[in-house]
Order: C-alpha cells, then structure tokens, then sequence
C-alpha cells in the first residue's frame, strides 16, 4: 500500500472523527458532564465496538472483492454517496456541531464502558464507513487483501481513539469557546464538509481497479 493512500485514508478518517455522530455526542457529554475520565473510559468501550467491526468487514470486504468482479465499484459508489451525506448533514442549515453536548446522568466505569461500546457497535455510521470506504483504498494488486483491510482499520481505530481522547480531555474549554463563538463553530462545520465533499467526488470518479 502505497504512502500517498495511506495518508488520504487517514484523513478521511480524521474528518470522521470531526463530524456530528452519536460515538463523538456521547464522548463529549460524558466529558463534560463527568470530566474527563468519563470521556477516556467511554472512548475505550468505543474502540472495542469499532473493532469488533473492523475484523467483521475485513473478512467480509476480502471474500467479496474476491467472489464478485464488479463489488468494488458497487462499494465505491455508496462510499462516495455515505461521504456526501456526512457533507450534506455537517453543513446543512440547523447542523450541529460535533460539539453538541446532551446531558446525561453520572455513570460508574463499567457503565460508561458499557454504554460507550453499545453506542459504537449501534451506529450505523460505523458499519458504513468500514464496508464502503475500506474498499477504496485496497487494491488486491498489491498483497492480501485481509491483510490490507485490516491494517486500514487498525488505522481508523488509532485516529478514532486518540481524536476522541483528546477531544475528551479538552472537552468543557472547546465546548465554552465554541458556545461562545459561534463564527468559529460554523467555520468547523463547513471545513469538514467540504474535506468530505472533496473526497466524495475523488471517489466517485477515480478509475475502477
């Protein structure tokens, strides 16, 4: 795999890190509702549902690429498609900020374990980012294609925790200076939108493999 792939999958997944869903709602409002180490706790039931999802596609994405010709193409359009709907849904008038906090009751460690991994493994917004964008950065030219797969979402998980945790501890300050400057809460929405835009149209029309 080649350098230049590798880091246009990382940020992607940088974007999605970023963008409104119910793993970066739930981490935040711990966080700030519970201080950070709610939020690190959560963030750790969180990658424990990304990767129960990660090793799920990986052997599901390599024995569909292998068995049906035209499945990459098939992925690669919804892929484009899932991107331009986080895009849609991050600049849309009345979208929220990943920001968005909620309140919640305080928890002890093993519910907001619980709660973070359930709230992973419940969004859909995970199953669609590893069964459509996985795909778009394999080429089965360039060795096994599990392996590929699951260096990817080994990537995904890396970005995803450590976004989160910092995002956990720095949570209550962003959370203030967004609500207090919200030229600069749009400013963040647009910018993901347009980074996912972006890659929405250089996947749509990129050559098949």
């Amino acid at each position: 795999m080649s350098a230049a792939s590798l880091a246009g999958f990382a940020l992607i997944c940088l974007a999605m890190v970023l963008t409104p869903g119910p793993n970066m709602i739930y981490v935040v409002s711990r966080s700030v509702v519970q201080g950070p180490m709610a939020g690190i706790v959560s963030v750790g039931g969180v990658a424990v549902g990304l990767t129960i999802y990660m090793l799920s596609a990986s052997f599901g994405i390599t024995a569909l690429l292998l068995a049906v010709p035209y499945a990459y193409d098939a992925l690669r359009f919804c892929g484009a498609a899932y991107l331009l709907w986080l895009a849609w849904m991050t600049v849309r008038p009345g979208g929220t900020s990943p920001l968005t906090v909620r309140d919640l009751p305080p928890d002890g460690p093993r519910r907001l374990f619980a709660m973070g991994f359930l709230t992973s493994l419940l969004n859909p917004k995970v199953a669609v980012l590893y069964l459509s964008l996985l795909p778009q950065f394999i080429d089965p030219k360039s060795g096994s294609v599990l392996g590929q797969s699951l260096v990817l979402g080994l990537i995904q998980i890396a970005i995803s925790a450590s976004g989160n945790s910092l995002i956990a501890l720095a949570a209550g300050s962003i959370a203030r200076f967004l609500a207090a400057r919200p030229f600069w809460s749009e400013v963040q929405r647009w910018l993901m939108g347009m980074v996912l835009g972006a890659f929405a149209v250089r996947m749509a029309t990129e050559a098949g493999r």
